[in-house]
C-alpha cells in the first residue's frame, strides 16, 4: 500500500493566525477607527480562516507526526473560534455580560485572556530548543495577552491599545515564519533565515556519540 505524501501545513496555520491577529490588532490599537468600535470586521476571519483553517492546519500536523504544532495550530483555532462566539450578536454573550452590570463583562474577558496567557507561556517553554523565529513569536504573543488581559480587567484603554500594538508585532512575526517556510530557492531567488537553537545541543550530543563509539 502506497501511502499519501501530505504537504506542509505550518504555513496555512502561521498565516491565518498572522492575518486574524493583525486584524484584531489593528482594532485593538485603535488604528483607523475610534477605540470602542464594535471587533465586527474580525468576526468572519475568527470563524473561517483564524479559526477553522487553524484548526485543520492543527489536524493535518497530527498526520504529520509533530505533536507540538498540531496542538498549537489547533488550541489557537479553538481560540479564534471562542472568540467569535464571545463577539457574535447571535450568541448574546457580551449583551449577558453586560447586563450583569458592574465589572462582570471586563473581568470576564479578564479570565478568558488569563487562561490564555498561561497556554501560551507553556507553548513558549516548548519553543526553546526549535528556532529563533517560533520562540519570538510565543514570547512576543504572550506579552500581547498579558497587556489584553491587563486592560480588560483593569477598564484601561491604554493597555489594551499597547496590546494591539504587540500584537501587530506578533501577527509579522508569525507571517514572517511562514514566509520562510514558503520561499526557497526552487519557487524564488532567495530563503529568509530562521535560526536554529538547537545547534549547540545538537553539537553536544553528536561530540558525545563520537566518543561513546571511540570508547574513549
Amino acid at each position: 500500500m502506497t501511502l499519501r505524501k501530505l504537504g506542509n501545513p505550518g504555513p496555512l496555520g502561521l498565516s491565518s493566525f498572522a492575518l486574524t491577529t493583525f486584524v484584531l490588532s489593528l482594532h485593538n490599537g485603535a488604528m483607523g477607527q475610534p477605540f470602542g468600535t464594535p471587533p465586527a470586521i474580525v468576526l468572519g476571519l475568527a470563524f473561517f480562516y483564524g479559526g477553522l483553517c487553524q484548526l485543520l492546519a492543527g489536524m493535518w500536523e497530527f498526520a504529520q507526526n509533530n505533536t507540538f504544532g498540531a496542538t498549537a495550530f489547533s488550541s489557537f483555532g479553538g481560540f479564534w473560534m471562542s472568540y467569535a462566539v464571545i463577539i457574535s450578536p447571535g450568541f448574546d454573550v457580551l449583551p449577558t455580560l453586560t447586563d450583569a452590570g458592574g465589572t462582570a463583562k471586563e473581568h470576564a474577558l479578564g479570565i478568558f485572556l488569563l487562561s490564555w496567557v498561561i497556554m501560551t507561556f507553556i507553548f513558549f517553554l516548548a519553543t526553546l530548543r526549535t528556532n529563533l523565529g517560533l520562540c519570538l513569536l510565543f514570547a512576543f504573543l504572550d506579552i500581547t495577552f498579558i497587556l489584553l488581559c491587563a486592560g480588560d480587567w483593569t477598564g484601561t484603554p491604554r493597555v489594551t491599545k499597547a496590546g494591539g500594538y504587540m500584537g501587530l508585532f506578533t501577527a509579522l512575526i508569525a507571517w514572517y515564519i511562514a514566509a520562510s517556510d514558503l520561499i526557497n530557492m526552487e519557487n524564488s531567488f532567495f530563503t529568509l533565515p530562521n535560526p536554529s537553537l538547537a545547534r549547540g545541543s545538537a553539537a553536544r550530543h553528536q561530540l558525545e556519540d563520537g566518543k561513546n563509539e571511540d570508547g574513549n
